[in-house]
This record gives structure tokens, C-alpha cells and sequence, in this order.
């Protein structure tokens, strides 16, 4: 049986037991410890790259977002409170909250294009009512995970925007592991009840 795991370069015991060595090295980065910073950096580059690109798909845009991501984190490092979340959480959530700003932005720049081009040619372009159907679509997807309970929600967005295993998630939450497997179904269950889906 594994005793050990490790995480972004940390050992986290099986029972979930682990200082939150991510939260201690943004501490050092908010004083500007470029040791810190570099260490911050080997350990989640790689984490936060690839939730990035799972948000763009894109490798250039999501090397850019990479960069912007840990040049925000050198930033408001200070602004890192350790007693409301883990400091990988914190981290993670900028990364995402970055990608989407530049999917949106994508789709603003993309939508004044098309705007532009339907009024010169005066014709109506085919893929608008898509393009609208996935908007509404991605709007109700919000609104139902914003109706799970809390505990359910975490697992799913870990798992899902995080990229994180529920093994990956048992350990970083110190919840067992058959229990963020049924937060997981129970939450998936709740989901497609909130969004109409049968199966």
C-alpha cells in the first residue's frame, strides 16, 4: 500500500497530513525572494501549464498565459492569505481565472469581426446560432455547479479544471479517498438533474 504521494514535487502522507509548502513559498515571495520564486515556479509550472492549455488548447496563447499567470503571482504574492485556502488552490485559481479571461477575449475580438463582416457583406453567417447555443449552454453549466453543495463542487472543479486525480484530491482536501468518489458521482447525479440531462 502506498504510505506516500507526491504532488507537485511535495510528499503528502496518505492520511492528507502535509504542510501546505506552496503557501510557505508564496510567503517568501511576497518579500521577494527570487529563490522562493524560482522554486515556486519548478514546482507548478508544469500543473498550471496544462490547465491552461486544457482552457485554450492553444500551446503559443497558453505559453503567454503561463507567463502572465507567475508574472501576477510575483505581483500580489501579499495578497495570498494562508488561512483561507491552500496556496496551490490560490495559484491554480489565478491560471484559470487568466485562461478565461483570454478565451473570452478571443471571443469579444472574434464576435466584433464577425459583427464587422455581416454588415459589408449584408448576408447572414452561418455558425451564429451555434455559436449562441454554446454560450446559453456554458451559462446553465455555470448555474448548475454553482447549485451543488459546496463540498461536491470542490471535488468536481478540482477534478475537472484542475486536472487533479480523486486521489490527487483525497490527499490535497485530507478527505478519503472513497469519499471524494462519492462526492464526485453525487455531485455528477446532481448535476444532470439541474441541467435536464437524462440518461
Amino acid at each position: 500500500m502506498l504510505v506516500e504521494m507526491v504532488i507537485d514535487g511535495v510528499e503528502v502522507s496518505e492520511d492528507g497530513e502535509s504542510a501546505d509548502r506552496v503557501a510557505e513559498l508564496l510567503m517568501r515571495v511576497a518579500d521577494r525572494d527570487e529563490g522562493a520564486f524560482g522554486t515556486l515556479y519548478d514546482m507548478l509550472s508544469s500543473r498550471v501549464f496544462g490547465l491552461i492549455l486544457r482552457v485554450l488548447v492553444d500551446r503559443a496563447q497558453s505559453e503567454e498565459v503561463l507567463q502572465e499567470v507567475f508574472l501576477e503571482v510575483w505581483q500580489s504574492a501579499g495578497a495570498f492569505a494562508p488561512n483561507r485556502g491552500q496556496g496551490r488552490s490560490w495559484v491554480l485559481t489565478i491560471a484559470h481565472r487568466r485562461a478565461v479571461d483570454r478565451v473570452r477575449s478571443a471571443q469579444a475580438a472574434g464576435e466584433r469581426d464577425v459583427r464587422a463582416g455581416m454588415r459589408e457583406l449584408n448576408t447572414p453567417t452561418s455558425g451564429v446560432e451555434e455559436q449562441v447555443e454554446l454560450r446559453i449552454e456554458s451559462r446553465r453549466v455555470a448555474r448548475a455547479l454553482q447549485a451543488l453543495p459546496e463540498l461536491q463542487r470542490e471535488a468536481l472543479t478540482l477534478a475537472y479544471f484542475g486536472g487533479y486525480s480523486q486521489s490527487e484530491i483525497a490527499a490535497l482536501s485530507g478527505t478519503p479517498l472513497g469519499t471524494i468518489k462519492t462526492r464526485m458521482r453525487d455531485g455528477l447525479s446532481r448535476l444532470r438533474t439541474e441541467m435536464g440531462v437524462t440518461v
